[in-house]
């Protein structure tokens, strides 16, 4: 289990200032028998994207595209955390999920090489071709000379 105070290379780096998250705990249901149903262990974290003054635009774009169905259409990112029975812990996932999420947004897609077909992958769709073509010859009706 990862925790958000140990020096890793993208949590505190990646994650955004406190004061841009919001916390709402959550009952959880799973593993834990009475105290599970009575205390709000789960976490949903939210972070409004569009207003952050965290991210560049080109960065908040990339990472509403990663976020997906996670975002809504005003720009809220949701992170729910509820697999563990400690809040603590449920906390430090969604901080971690939101950090790595942030992390590959940071990084701009790769531009993608223009490739041709070798000529031997020519040749071999050319003689596919031409095998189908004969095949497709041989179903006519027969002719005079035949």
């Amino acid at each position: 289990m990862e925790h958000l105070h140990d020096n890793n290379r993208h949590n505190n780096r990646w994650l955004p200032p406190e004061s841009e998250l919001e916390e709402k705990f959550i009952l959880t249901g799973g593993p834990g028998g009475q105290h599970v149903n009575r205390t709000e262990t789960g976490v949903q974290l939210r972070f409004d994207v569009s207003a952050s003054s965290f991210l560049t635009p080109d960065h908040k774009a990339r990472l509403l595209d990663l976020a997906g169905r996670r975002a809504d259409s005003s720009g809220v990112i949701m992170i729910e955390a509820r697999s563990s029975r400690s809040q603590y812990r449920n906390r430090e996932q969604a901080r971690i999920r939101l950090a790595e999420l942030i992390e590959k947004a940071s990084k701009p897609p790769r531009k993608r090489l223009k490739t041709r077909p070798t000529r031997a992958a020519k040749k071999k769709r050319l003689r596919a071709k031409r095998h189908r073509a004969g095949l497709k010859q041989k179903r006519g009706k027969p002719g005079l000379d035949e």
